[in-house]
Formats: C-alpha cells, sequence, structure tokens
C-alpha cells in the first residue's frame, strides 16, 4: 500500500501532480519543474521530503559500530555538526549514501527513502554479527517529517520563526530549538539544492502547522511550495548523486569520486580492503559530469562515445539545466576517457551529439558557495 506524508492533503489543495515515489505519494511539480526550479535558486521554496528515512543510534558502542559501517570518520563527527558518508557493503559497493547527525545524546542517520527497508534490515545484521552490545537502534521514520526551506531568503524566512540563532549557524550544523511555540525541533543547514536550506525535522502532528506558518511567513519573499522534479534539476546542476542513478550496490566510492569520504586511516570497516586496493590500483570505470556542447538533452542510461564513436560509458544522470540552458549529465566512463576538458559524444536517437567533460558544481556561485 503506498504511504502518504503528514503533509498530503496540503499538497492536493496547492493543486500539486502527485506521483508514487519511493513507496510514497509525492509532490512532483506544483506550477513547474523549471519556474520552482529558478525559484530556488533566487528565492525561497518549500520541499515536502517526508518519505527520507531517519534512524537513531544510542549507546556507548554507537560511536564504533558507525565507524564499522560507514565509509567517513565518525569520531570527527563533533556534537551539533553533520556529515556526509556511505554505507559500503561487502563487494566494494554502496548499499546507500546517507547523513550523520551528532546530537547531545546520540547520532541520527538520514537515508535515501527508497532504501529505508533495505538499509535497516542491512544496518540490523551488521548489528547482529558484531560484538556490539551497547547499542539501541531506532526507526524514526514513519513518525517523522522532513521540511526543507532552501534558497537564498532561506535564513530571512526560518528567523521570524525562532528566537535561535540560525543566522549565524554554518554549513552542515544541526541544533535543538524551539520553533513557533513546539519546543525540541531540529533544524540543520543540509540540504540536497546547492542554495542555503533549513531542514526542519519534526513529529509528524506539528508538520502541518510549521509548514503553513513557513508559507505565511515568506509571502513577502515570493515563497511558494516546489517539487521533487525541481529538487532533481537542482542537484543534477550542483552534480550532486543520486543513489539508484549515479551510485548502487555495484559502483564503489572510489569509482564515483568520493574518495574524500572513504577514510582508510580510521581502521577497518565494510569493504576497506577492496577501496584500498582500488586507490592503489586504479578503477576500471569513473564517474565524471559532462555538459552538452551541441543543443540536447541526455538522458539515464544513454550511451556515451568516445571521438571515433565507440561506446565508452553510459549516462547516469542527465537534464537541461534550467541556469544554464544547455544539457549537462553525469556518467561512467572508462578512465582513460575521464580527463577534463576530454570531447566525447551522448548517443541520442542514434545520432551522435558533442559534449565535454568538465568539473562540478556546474552552476557556480550559490548561496551555499558564498556561505561555506
Amino acid at each position: 500500500m503506498i504511504k502518504k506524508t503528514a503533509l498530503y492533503n496540503i499538497h492536493l489543495q496547492l493543486g500539486a501532480k502527485m506521483m508514487p515515489f519511493a513507496g510514497y505519494e509525492m509532490p512532483i511539480r506544483y506550477s513547474g519543474d523549471k519556474e520552482e526550479h529558478l525559484l530556488i535558486r533566487n528565492h525561497v521554496g518549500l520541499f515536502d521530503v517526508s518519505h527520507m528515512g531517519e534512524f537513531i543510534f544510542k549507546g556507548n558502542d554507537a560511536l564504533p559500530f558507525l565507524q564499522s559501517i560507514t565509509t567517513n570518520d565518525v569520531s570527527k563527527l563533533n556534537i551539533g555538526k553533520a556529515q556526509y558518508s556511505s554505507i559500503p557493503n561487502f563487494n566494494g559497493g554502496l548499499v546507500d549514501d546517507i547523513i550523520l547527525y551528532r546530537l547531545d545524546n546520540a547520532y541520527m542517520m538520514v537515508v535515501n527513502a527508497a532504501n529505508i527497508e533495505k538499509d535497516w534490515n542491512w544496518i540490523q545484521n551488521c548489528k547482529n554479527q558484531s560484538q556490539f552490545s551497547d547499542l539501541q537502534i531506532i526507526n524514526i521514520s514513519e513518525a517523522t517529517s522532513l521540511i526543507a526551506v532552501s534558497g537564498p531568503k532561506s535564513t530571512d524566512l526560518l528567523s521570524t520563526l525562532t528566537t535561535a540563532d540560525v543566522q549565524n549557524m554554518k554549513y552542515y550544523e544541526v541544533m535543538r530549538c524551539k520553533l513557533l511555540d513546539i519546543e525540541n525541533i531540529l533544524i540543520a543547514t543540509t540540504g540536497y539544492t546547492g542554495e542555503w536550506t533549513f531542514e526542519i525535522f519534526c513529529p509528524n502532528e506539528y508538520a502541518i502547522k510549521i509548514w503553513n506558518a513557513l508559507m505565511e511567513q515568506g509571502k513577502d519573499l515570493g515563497i511558494k511550495p516546489a517539487g521533487l522534479g525541481a529538487r532533481d534539476t537542482l542537484r543534477l546542476e550542483m552534480g550532486y548523486m543520486l543513489y539508484g542513478n549515479d551510485i548502487n550496490e555495484q559502483t564503489s566510492p572510489i569509482e564515483a569520486g568520493l574518495g574524500w569520504i572513504t577514510k582508510l586511516q580510521k581502521g577497518k570497516f565494510s569493504s576497506s580492503e577492496i577501496f584500498f586496493e582500488q586507490m592503489e590500483k586504479g578503477v576500471s570505470k569513473k564517474l565524471v559530469a559532462f555538459e552538452m556542447v551541441e543543443k540536447a538533452i541526455p538522458r539515464h542510461d544513454y550511451l556515451i562515445l568516445d571521438d571515433k564513436n565507440n561506446e565508452i560509458g553510459k549516462v547516469t544522470s542527465g537534464t537541461m539545466s534550467p541556469c544554464l540552458e544547455k544539457g549537462i549529465g553525469m556518467g561512467y566512463v572508462k578512465p582513460e576517457f575521464a580527463s577534463l576538458d576530454s570531447e566525447i559524444s551522448i548517443l541520442i536517437r542514434n545520432k551522435p551529439v558533442k559534449a565535454k567533460i568538465v568539473t562540478t558544481p556546474f552552476v557556480k556561485n550559490t548561496s551555499v558557495q558564498r556561505k561555506k
């Protein structure tokens, strides 16, 4: 049975186009993907991302356990900070990419919506096979709503609804605060758009109240709701990966350019020997970013060709960039074709269309880049 977030009826009232996504009926768009995309880039918008999963880790063994199942170094994560990381399987692939938050007495892991059950089962199996006994893991996903306030004006908006010092929060921080008259609301400066974002975690019963207050208070700032369609083009303009497209059970963090969150010096963790060997000897494919030289839109699974039209890889994510007004994408290619400015082609409707390999983010000078 398909699930609904606490804000489902709000989305219907606002005229959203609803579609099944990761087991939930979710708003894909309201007015249009491009309009909502540019709203977030230039002003402020509101996302319902309550379909994401949240797990709480408590106990003296929470830290060593998390160290053993994630790639990043959890010991470096101080109270009030967040950390991008991933959960590797035992074959050098990725179960999921995640964000860890260090709270005052626990860790919170946010996982991708489509992977909640898979991740939960994986973590429980790891716990059962480990020697860690002082460890409590709680799945709060279904009881928790997540509202993302995103855009250059997000701080102006949120600061009117709380006395907490949100103006001085830095990138990838988390704090508990009183929002409206509701105590113990978690606010984090994480996000998936490249614009300054406050992610508000709250019990489901407060979601409508918080959403409506944000919409009302944000009127003068031009606030509007945004759907998952715009969220996807926003993340791709930043070169942020989408699990299931750009990374999966068969891709390693080294292949995906995530060596920076793969801390081998912290000690042994799942697949760490495989990742060490890949760093030493190299990999057979690399994730690259590209932009179209000719006018065309690359799509998932389109073939990537070299300058002689030989197949060298596949597109994993692609779109028409609303800000650049050109086709952009990511995909895996053989390492010898991964150099910056390399000329490649994307096979679109049986025709090779020219592109070149570039760095990410595709879009520069976003509010996150200005504040980091």
